[in-house]
């Protein structure tokens, strides 16, 4: 590929019309094209076919745009009395405290089942072989023991959801043990 200047003679007249159609100073149109032309000079032989330099160069071009605007965007200073917002609370996190110790008060059954597949993340299949035991009684199992979980869960809790999940929680009753407050 030649790296004379034809190249840019060819393009320097199209690149500074769609520049001054989105700059309207004169002068940083002339800066904008000087930098593309210093740019495609320095790094032409990166093109990979001749017919890819027009797309290129426009790139470059849109590019040196979008800098150019991002430099004029104002910056304020913040006041240093500006308070920091309230962060929101994360119930999931916050209910997840309490899983653990209802998940220990489980029967062993639905414990181990629990553990293996919802917390160490095994597949029921490798669950049923370590608790020697059919996929179809592993599969039982959780599901079982999923339930028994949310209903000591919601024995403990009210438990507000709304559709993106989890919205809030209050324990139901603050005289018994609850692990959730």
């Amino acid at each position: 590929m030649e790296q004379g200047t034809d190249f840019w003679q060819e393009y320097e007249s199209r690149l500074r019309s769609y520049i001054s159609r989105r700059v309207r100073e004169t002068d940083v149109v002339d800066d904008i094209v000087q930098n593309i032309f210093i740019k495609s000079r320095t790094s032409l032989h990166t093109v990979k076919s001749h017919g890819s330099i027009a797309a290129w160069l426009f790139r470059i071009a849109a590019n040196a745009i979008a800098d150019h605007y991002r430099s004029l965007k104002p910056w304020n200073e913040l006041p240093d009395d500006l308070a920091a917002p309230e962060p929101e609370r994360d119930y999931v996190a916050e209910l997840a405290t309490c899983l653990q110790p209802l998940i220990a008060d489980l029967p062993e059954t639905y414990r181990s089942a629990l553990v293996l597949s919802e917390l160490k993340g095994l597949p029921q299949k490798e669950m049923a072989n370590r608790l020697g035991i059919s996929l179809s009684g592993a599969k039982s199992r959780v599901q079982r023991g999923r339930e028994k979980l949310r209903q000591r869960l919601l024995d403990c809790c009210d438990i507000e959801t709304g559709p993106c999940g989890i919205t809030g929680y209050e324990p139901r009753n603050k005289n018994r043990k609850c692990d959730c407050d």
